[in-house]
């Protein structure tokens, strides 16, 4: 199904000098909403450069507001009904959501986001040339290119007269880049548009002009918490003292590593450990202080982590190890472990495999090359994995670009038309299914 570990070379100026070569099944409606698409690119890259230039790290709550304000009125300009809706609950901006509605065809959902990672103190601030075809831009390949080409799709569709009759609901969230909690509060919307669809589309950061996401690994955080018997180190491994928090917490990662590790897709980070006779951990900022004498035996010791997997099944297994491990504890040491569930998993169904057949055959009949499933092993969690559950799902539609969330954040304008385009047929071809 998938490539391991080999996203080879793509070679773009091949599929460029096809782009006019269409197949034999783009038919004569398809090749007006081409033509829509190539008429509007210049200002798409202009409406790119607008949103860009707008701060909206995730905690500027104002700014991500701003730039959600921005594509409101392009989508009520489109004809589409659009609504704000407010986390303050949550302590986050809001989510932009727009939708027709209509009972013709598939229902379909597009799931873009609004914020960056780049909050209001960062010195990466501006869209900014470099030659002809790419931009430096601070969350423009993640993710306003993707909000772009939804947007332009659409309206090259709206053109021609096609989205009435048609259910379809853009749902651009306020706060991927750091969810507010609970999730309850701030997915809710997106789920209950994903129970109204058939198929889910994603427009996070592309992973290749010839690629496409049919599965998503889910997160999980855990924490490991140890206590052991406070003494003298004389005394450590005797019966009364033991062997203390920081041995029973090296043994317990050892077991992880040894007897967890090994499942195709399924990974589990520790990302930080403290350790001895105190300890001070916040969890919200992942930091803390520990004190401790090596003629002491450690008290206490703790680890925060991170768990990835490829379905619920693979996860409950996991943790089902990962307790059983905990639970076997060296002499006077014991031990807990918690998890925190954050995103779910969008394992490769066969509905995602079939919507990724007809993304392909699209690509194919644009000239611009077949498209093939991206390794999930290489793909980080998205807002298209809440609605996994609900609807077929396709992902890794967006910009392409490179250094997504770094101060050398591109995104790649010379394929954003081709993009455009393959997205606004998918989206007809999907609608009149």
């Amino acid at each position: 199904m998938y490539r391991r570990n080999s996203l080879f070379p793509v070679v773009i100026s091949l599929f460029l000098l096809a782009q006019n070569s269409f197949g034999q099944k783009i038919s004569a409606t398809e090749k007006r909403i081409i033509k829509s698409v190539d008429s509007n690119n210049k200002k798409a890259i202009e409406f790119l450069e607008k949103v860009v230039n707008i701060n909206s790290g995730t905690m500027n709550h104002d700014g991500v507001k701003e730039v959600g304000m921005v594509f409101k009125q392009a989508y009520d300009d489109l004809g589409f009904r659009t609504r704000w809706i407010d986390m303050s609950d949550v302590n986050r901006s809001g989510h932009l959501f727009a939708e027709v509605q209509g009972s013709k065809g598939k229902k379909v959902l597009l799931i873009g986001h609004l914020d960056t990672v780049f909050e209001k103190d960062s010195p990466f601030q501006g869209f900014t040339m470099e030659g002809d075809t790419l931009a430096h831009a601070p969350g423009g390949n993640d993710m306003k290119g993707g909000d772009v080409i939804m947007l332009y799709a659409l309206k090259a569709l709206a053109e021609n007269g096609l989205l009435k009759n048609h259910q379809i609901t853009v749902a651009y969230t306020g706060d991927e880049e750091k969810t507010g909690k609970p999730l309850e509060i701030s997915r809710k919307d997106l789920i209950d548009a994903a129970k109204r669809s058939d198929v889910a589309l994603g427009f996070e950061t592309s992973t290749g002009f010839n690629y496409a996401t049919v599965a998503r690994r889910g997160s999980s955080g855990w924490k490991v918490e140890v206590t052991g018997k406070r003494a003298h180190s004389s005394g450590i491994f005797n019966e009364n003292v033991g062997a203390g928090a920081i041995f029973e917490m090296s043994r317990i990662l050892n077991e992880f590593y040894t007897n967890v590790r090994g499942e195709e897709y399924l990974t589990f980070n520790p990302g930080v450990i403290l350790g001895g006779t105190q300890v001070s951990f916040d969890g919200a900022l992942s930091k803390g202080t520990a004190f401790g004498k090596s003629n002491v035996v450690a008290q206490t010791a703790v680890v925060n982590g991170g768990l990835r997997f490829i379905t619920e099944d693979q996860k409950e297994r996991a943790r089902e190890k990962m307790r059983e491990i905990v639970g076997n504890n060296l002499p006077h040491t014991s031990a807990t472990i918690t998890f925190a569930d954050s995103y779910p998993a969008m394992p490769p169904t066969e509905g995602n495999l079939k919507l990724l057949e007809e993304l392909n055959q699209v690509s194919i009949d644009l000239g611009q090359g077949g498209v093939e499933a991206y390794d999930p092993g290489r793909r980080g969690a998205a807002d298209i994995s809440f609605v996994a559950a609900y609807a077929d799902c396709l992902g890794g539609l967006g910009s392409m670009g490179s250094g997504a969330h770094t101060p050398n954040e591109t995104v790649n304008l010379k394929t954003f038309k081709e993009l455009t385009q393959r997205t606004a047929i998918l989206i007809y071809r999907l609608i009149n299914q």
